[in-house]
């Protein structure tokens, strides 16, 4: 990781809680982000940080998976579980997609291997700060209906809870279905104008069909090569 920047960042002031159990990690990141002027706070433990994220109003979660105490995944869960829709960025050494996979169906935003840039940290979450304008109400398309305001899809009668993060990408796939809609504008609904990775746009993806087309025998979601992805349902598959 790099050296804390020497001047406050224009534009968005943060809100962060950093759950890391590794005091070197957590100082660097605490350091550089106060030096950028956002205001931090720590837990060392998982107890701790699902105390302090449930009591505290935070604009972003950056969470360690390995935590004495209580491991991030479960702090993750039960945090959902309480009905907290704060953006959780997920800090690990495990690099798998399984292991991202996992972070995804207990609520985590996004995801971050070790060792990191600090500078990338950063833009990560403000992208998820960003995320927390409104989405639309609601939308269905065939066997799918989705509600912004309480990031729950349906599909068949079974109600699944989704991440803001996912509720971002599911919603602009409703609002063109059937039409492709390009890698480039998903990625834009998750990061705005930064640069992204099209692996990490597909890792975000696949934890959005494991949730909406796993369970079912028949999938909406339809990954177009080169292009992008879209919804069919009925008559349009």
């Amino acid at each position: 990781m790099e050296p804390g920047a020497s001047s406050p960042a224009a534009g968005l002031s943060m809100d962060v809680l950093i759950v890391e159990d590794q005091h070197d990690i957590a100082a660097n990141i605490w350091d550089f982000l106060e030096r950028r002027g956002h205001r931090v706070d720590h837990a060392a433990d998982g107890a701790s940080g699902l105390a302090q994220a449930m009591a505290g109003r935070f604009d972003a979660i950056v969470l360690d998976l390995g935590l004495p105490r209580l491991d991030g995944l479960a702090l993750c869960r039960q945090l959902r579980a309480a009905g907290h829709g704060t953006p959780v960025l997920m800090l690990t050494a495990r690099d798998t997609l399984d292991d991202k996979l996992k972070g995804y169906a207990e609520g985590a935003d996004d995801y971050m291997v070790k060792p990191f840039e600090l500078r990338e940290l950063e833009a990560r979450l403000r992208a998820l700060c960003r995320d927390r304008q409104p989405l639309a109400s609601s939308r269905q398309y065939g066997p799918l209906r989705f509600d912004a305001a309480s990031l729950l899809a349906w599909r068949d009668g079974k109600q699944i809870p989704l991440s803001r993060s996912q509720g971002r990408l599911l919603e602009l796939l409703l609002r063109d279905a059937p039409r492709i809609v390009s890698h480039q504008r998903l990625a834009q609904a998750l990061w705005g104008d930064a640069p992204f990775d099209t692996a990490r746009l597909h890792d975000h993806l696949y934890a959005l069909r494991a949730l909406i087309d796993k369970p079912f025998p028949s999938p909406l979601i339809q990954s177009v090569h080169g292009l992008g992805y879209r919804l069919l349902a009925g008559d349009d598959a």
